[in-house]
């Protein structure tokens, strides 16, 4: 009964009411092809031994040892224990989202004090609750400019992250948003200055960047946000690495900061679920996304947290709603919180000196491979490169592979242009042992014929 709810004597009621002697009768409707006229393939009943068992040989064949240089968007390190530690508490775990406010101070406190980090750490007035990811964060900030300036144009750095471009497209072809794409300087890796000038118009809501952008350049935010201000358009700066932010200076001169939280603690998780944000200037914020927790005092003085702001459409006028994302990110968003209290101001500041150390080593050591040549070189760059090879990047990400190592991801899927171009990451989980070795396969390239660089081997950066 605790999983076949319905009885036998139940079952005859239900046949009976439906006007029908068997079940057989009740689906003589459907052709007999489409029936299945046997019992369901599902093995005998197990007891719990013998199922973590199963499980046990199952998780052995998966594919362990590998060390992985993939990045764009998603990238690797180190979790302290203490996050699951607290995020698996019941209180936290089962909670779903704080309908009932003032019986949540647990959970309104984690989002408050998430949205205090956030803000510090962007330079930012004040952060929303979260969102679903990064992408979703990009195109609800070029929906709130177009809110805020009441224009309706967007100007898009090619060096945003190809997928965020992607869920911006999705939101801009339903709101009838035109978008103008800018290129970026060979030499530098950067968005062209002159060409993003030449791009906006007096209707140009805002400009969207990335920095550290999708090649892990670093942007001269200073001089994007010089021509965005100059046409009273805003500056929208995505983040998609956000541990950048423990060594690269805070985007300040942006109006909007939207940022993926995922380093600070979140897994990988085969792609999800991840933590968007949203920091902006306090003047904007009734045009913000999402809800916002504010601090106050009850009737006897003491301290309490409550829902300040939430502009979702599950709690104003739908046609006064800022967007229709119906929740927020809080139990990933509370992983972030932690990992943020872990490591605090100088952990997170050293944590970026490591990546960028090994980035720059990694760099310097596979660039001077035969064959090899780093791009971008003369500009400031975080954790993340782009290699240039004369092998193709399907046939080293293979060789690579045979030596369990996960190479770069081929960019030639977005930019043609860099056909025989992978971009690398390395982070502090990266050794230095696990750079030479990747070195060294380059090094002992293969003679065999190169397999096209437009089919790399897998559909996704993070298949393996």
């Amino acid at each position: 009964m605790r999983y076949l709810p319905k009885s036998p004597a139940e079952r005859e009621r239900m046949l009976a009411a439906a006007g029908v002697q068997s079940v057989d009768d009740l689906f003589a409707v459907i052709p007999a092809e489409y029936r299945l006229d046997r019992d369901l393939l599902v093995p005998r009943q197990q007891a719990e031994s013998e199922i973590i068992d199963y499980f046990r040989q199952a998780g052995e064949r998966n594919a362990t040892g590998y060390a992985s240089f993939l990045g764009a968007g998603a990238y690797p390190h180190y979790r302290p224990v203490l996050i699951d530690a607290l995020v698996q508490r019941g209180e936290f775990l089962t909670s779903y989202t704080p309908y009932q406010a003032e019986i949540s101070q647990g959970t309104l406190q984690a989002i408050f004090e998430f949205q205090t980090m956030i803000a510090e750490l962007t330079g930012m007035d004040l952060a929303n609750a979260s969102m679903y990811d990064g992408s979703t964060g990009a195109a609800e900030a070029v929906m709130m400019a177009v809110r805020v300036t009441g224009r309706h144009k967007a100007v898009v750095a090619s060096t945003v992250h190809p997928e965020y471009r992607e869920v911006l497209a999705t939101y801009a072809k339903h709101q009838r948003l035109p978008s103008a794409l800018v290129g970026y300087d060979r030499e530098t890796g950067r968005v062209d200055l002159s060409a993003l000038d030449a791009a906006v118009s007096a209707d140009t809501a805002a400009i969207l960047v990335q920095s550290p952008n999708f090649f892990g350049v670093v942007e001269d935010i200073p001089a994007i946000a010089a021509i965005a201000h100059a046409k009273g358009a805003l500056l929208i700066v995505s983040i998609a690495e956000s541990i950048s932010l423990g060594i690269v200076r805070p985007p300040v001169e942006a109006d909007i900061v939207t940022m993926e939280a995922q380093s600070f603690g979140v897994p990988l998780s085969y792609g999800g679920p991840f933590c968007g944000v949203i920091a902006t200037k306090e003047k904007y914020v009734r045009q913000m996304p999402g809800r916002l927790a504010g601090q106050t005092v009850d009737t006897a003085g003491n301290r309490g947290f409550v829902l300040t702001l939430a502009t979702r459409e599950q709690h104003i006028r739908r046609e006064k709603a800022t967007s229709n994302i119906c929740t927020n990110q809080a139990l990933v968003a509370l992983m972030a919180t932690v990992f943020l209290a872990v490591y605090g101001k100088e952990g997170i500041r050293e944590l970026a000196g490591h990546n960028l150390a090994k980035a720059h080593y990694a760099a310097r050591t596979l660039g001077a491979q035969p064959g090899a040549k780093e791009l971008f070189a003369g500009a400031p760059h975080f954790h993340e490169f782009v290699l240039e090879t004369e092998e193709s990047p399907a046939s080293l990400a293979q060789r690579l592979l045979e030596e369990k190592i996960v190479g770069g991801l081929a960019l030639s899927r977005w930019y043609p242009e860099l056909a025989n171009c992978t971009l690398w990451c390395a982070t502090e989980v990266n050794t230095r042992e696990q750079i030479d070795r990747a070195a060294s396969v380059m090094a002992r390239r293969a003679h065999r014929p190169s397999v096209s660089a437009q089919e790399p081997p897998g559909e996704s950066a993070h298949a393996l």
